[in-house]
């Protein structure tokens, strides 16, 4: 059903395996929205769209589909769940425009805290402002996306999301809040916004902002990711195309050495302005009885 611009979907099953590759810490992911307004073009989301009959490109951006019974499955789902932490909002931001409509994350957030499931909200948006209390409250971890501070690159690979500097108030809004916060550093972007002098800037501003924990993660190519994001280079920088074939394997992740000297800078830097710099630790917590496992 169409409503607002909006998709809807009534889901069958709400927790969902991270793809492989995906370089967050969590195997597992609850998504109330799939399909993200803010457009970013390397997105690892977008081959999702695929899947349910929409292209990876535009559609993926602009036709958001929306779970409205996502609270109700949810719940369901956590009864049998074995206590392994969650990430919340892989398949599209969970705090995006559509949430101001719907408002589906207070339910997500609360049926998270009955379960007491340990989870981590992935967000770009200050809408995730709203629910700060009840994050806190939940023991949850907020992940705020700050890849890069330069806004020329933003304005195009990022069109539809805040500004760097709007991203770098949320953190000190939330860390005031009493959340849990750390900023993701992703997605690093090869050859665009990799130079010693921009992982500097970021880094250090995300610092200024009140973070303590940087978890870098350069971008990644997946099918559906990749088409379009090699489209675009093909137009907008045509002479790193090439490069770009050279540092990707076939299943979209950097090479190895590329990966490990980029996260290694950030590493370094993180440590002279005072900040932990990598993955957390995926929690665990022994559910209230046996459960049976998600099939």
């Amino acid at each position: 059903m169409v409503r607002g611009g909006f998709y809807e979907m009534q889901a069958r099953t709400v927790i969902e395996r991270v793809p492989p590759g995906a370089g967050i810490a969590q195997e597992w992911a609850v998504s109330p929205y799939r399909g993200c307004a803010h457009a970013c073009r390397g997105c690892g989301a977008r081959g999702g769209h695929r899947r349910l009959g929409l292209d990876a490109g535009r559609d993926f951006d602009a036709r958001i589909v929306v779970r409205p019974n996502v609270v109700a499955r949810l719940r369901a789902e956590l009864a049998r769940w074995d206590g392994q932490e969650l990430a919340v909002g892989v398949s599209g931001d969970c705090y995006q425009a559509a949430e101001e409509t719907y408002r589906l994350m207070p339910g997500v957030v609360g049926a998270l805290a009955e379960a007491a499931v340990p989870f981590t909200v992935y967000t770009k948006s200050a809408l995730v402002l709203r629910d700060a209390g009840l994050l806190a409250r939940a023991g949850a971890r907020v992940a705020v996306s700050i890849a890069f501070v330069d806004e020329r690159i933003r304005r195009v690979v990022e069109p539809g999301a805040p500004g760097a500097q709007a991203r770098l108030e949320l953190v000190s809004a939330l860390v005031e809040a009493g959340v849990e916060c750390r900023v993701l550093m992703a997605p690093v972007l090869p050859l665009l916004s990799d130079a010693a002098d921009q992982l500097a800037a970021t880094v250090r501003r995300i610092a200024a902002a009140g973070a303590r924990v940087v978890e870098p993660v350069v971008l990644r190519l997946p099918p559906g990711t990749r088409e379009w994001y090699v489209e675009w280079l093909g137009r907008a920088h045509p002479q790193l195309v090439e490069r770009y074939e050279e540092l990707y394997d076939r299943a979209g992740l950097p090479s190895a050495d590329y990966e490990g000297r980029i996260t290694g800078q950030i590493a370094q830097l993180c440590r002279v302005y005072g900040m932990e710099c990598g993955a957390p630790e995926v929690v665990r917590r022994e559910p209230a009885a046996a459960q049976l496992a998600l099939v």
